[in-house]
């Protein structure tokens, strides 16, 4: 039985909100400190969103997205990112707002994930075309390997116990991705985008106006 009963979640905010930041929060927390976690693991989880919408950044936020940590066994997660939890190897990521808002409102398991990096990686070849061939368009990171990421250093795998717990029945609906996209409230900017049916922003169908929005959005100057 899923720690988290789907049917009693409703959208809170919108992808990258402080209200929705804290609700993933919250639900990994229940999530993980369910599964009791060995002393043994120290990972950290991190999401940050850039180019958010201003509205996402009121009352003096300095980040879109959201943190997990896990020292010794002990989980703790909030809204922001968490400086300590940078340091723990683990799940690092650093992309714009607008880039990954949409889909992420979108449920499905494993099959449509893989859905969602296909059309995410069609997304990026039509923006890198689109600008002439420029490398690294969306400004990534630069790891310590010397390649433009989104994931940042230090990368650890996920342990397999917060895996488990974190994608309970994630096939049947549940899970920390379909929490937290069953939590989210829709944004306006992807009103009137065409979008594939995973929610990917399908940049071969915009007009001309739409694809400079929305590289706008994502921080890209053209």
């Amino acid at each position: 039985m899923p720690v988290i009963d789907m049917s009693t979640l409703k959208p809170v905010g919108e992808f990258g909100s402080r209200a929705w930041g804290n609700a993933c929060a919250e639900a990994s927390i229940r999530m993980l400190e369910a599964a009791n976690l060995p002393d043994t693991i120290n990972w950290a989880f991190t999401e940050d969103y850039t180019h958010p919408p201003a509205r996402l950044m009121d009352g003096g936020r300095t980040h879109a997205g959201y943190t997990i940590m896990v020292q010794n066994g002990k989980v703790t997660a909030e809204d922001g990112i968490i400086p300590e939890a940078l340091a723990l190897p683990g799940f690092h990521v650093k992309l714009p707002w607008a880039y990954i808002a949409n889909q992420s409102g979108s449920l499905y398991g494993s099959e449509g994930q893989q859905q969602r990096a296909k059309d995410q990686d069609v997304l990026m070849a039509a923006i890198v075309a689109y600008l002439g061939g420029r490398e690294n368009p969306l400004g990534h990171p630069i790891n310590s390997e010397g390649k433009a990421s989104y994931m940042l250093d230090p990368v650890g795998p996920w342990p397999d116990e917060v895996r488990r717990a974190v994608s309970e029945d994630a096939e049947k609906g549940n899970g920390l991705h379909n929490i937290a996209a069953t939590l989210q409230t829709r944004s306006p900017e992807f009103d009137d985008l065409p979008v594939t049916a995973i929610g990917v922003p399908n940049f071969a169908a915009m007009t001309e106006q739409q694809r400079v929005t929305f590289l706008g959005l994502c921080g890209v100057e053209i």
